[in-house]
């Protein structure tokens, strides 16, 4: 958790929902208990191909992003990207910088920046070279 107060200032789980429904409509959204998951496609260009995304999001806490299809691989050179987290989670972001708050609506941060990931990924397979920037996890 990013505090002991995150749960008060953290955007309800049914405006999270919403706010995924309307921008993204080619996810599906479901919220059970203190947690919300939401699978969706995106296709970061039009050359690109299209994949299946899911994210859970325990309220409060950091999103968890998987690519579901295809499969993460490696590249050329046989490398994973650096970044991922345990379980091919992508990193997105890291939170000791507090660039996603519990405060911030999922659908204008986590999907776009999904999105971006999954573009430079795409990138990293043609010339082998991560170049969206940022800090790999440890």
């Amino acid at each position: 958790m990013y505090c002991n107060n995150s749960l008060l200032i953290a955007k309800p789980l049914s405006v999270q929902a919403q706010a995924i429904r309307v921008q993204w409509p080619g996810f599906a959204v479901g919220v059970a208990g203190y947690k919300l998951k939401a699978v969706g496609y995106l296709q970061p260009t039009s050359r690109s191909i299209t994949y299946t995304v899911q994210i859970v999001y325990p309220i409060g806490d950091k999103p968890e992003i998987t690519l579901l299809n295809p499969k993460i691989e490696k590249n050329f050179k046989g490398e994973m990207p650096e970044h991922l987290y345990s379980e091919e989670r992508l990193c997105l972001y890291r939170p000791i910088y507090g660039e996603f708050k519990p405060s911030d609506l999922i659908s204008m941060t986590i999907i776009p920046w999904t999105s971006l990931w999954l573009y430079h990924y795409e990138v990293w397979h043609i010339t082998g070279d991560w170049l969206g920037g940022g800090e790999h996890p440890f």
